[in-house]
């Protein structure tokens, strides 16, 4: 049996954003699998919110995965992308509503990840 090679990949993580996580899954479902050059240049044409967010997460990863890890900035691409729920209760607010009630809105917060990986 041949011996599975070891893919070398870089990350870089954003926790608690203030933004809610369905925006930024649609950014994210967007660049998974691209060159990292073509997904930087998707995000800075894309007018979405989550977009400037994953495009700094994304040059993060590159510069880890240049500076840490000693791979080759041409040869990326983003291997993993993905946003999960964050916490609810930090910031509490209430909209009014029929007699006199009052209901929470939920400010939503996101954990974003981006993993970038040397191509074989």
């Amino acid at each position: 049996m041949a011996e599975k090679a070891e893919l070398k990949t870089a990350r870089a993580q954003l926790n608690y954003e203030r933004i809610a996580p369905r925006k930024v899954q649609i950014v994210c479902d967007l660049i998974r699998g691209k060159d990292t050059r073509i997904a930087a240049a998707l995000l800075n044409a894309t007018p979405k919110a989550g977009a400037p967010i994953v495009l700094k997460l994304l040059k993060s990863a590159v510069a880890n995965a240049e500076n840490n890890h000693g791979l080759d900035p041409e040869r990326l691409y983003v291997s993993e992308t993905y946003c999960n729920p964050g916490p609810l209760k930090n910031m509490k607010r209430m909209r009014p509503r029929a007699q006199g009630r009052g209901f929470r809105i939920l400010k939503r917060t996101s954990h974003i990840t981006v993993v970038v990986a040397e191509k074989e």
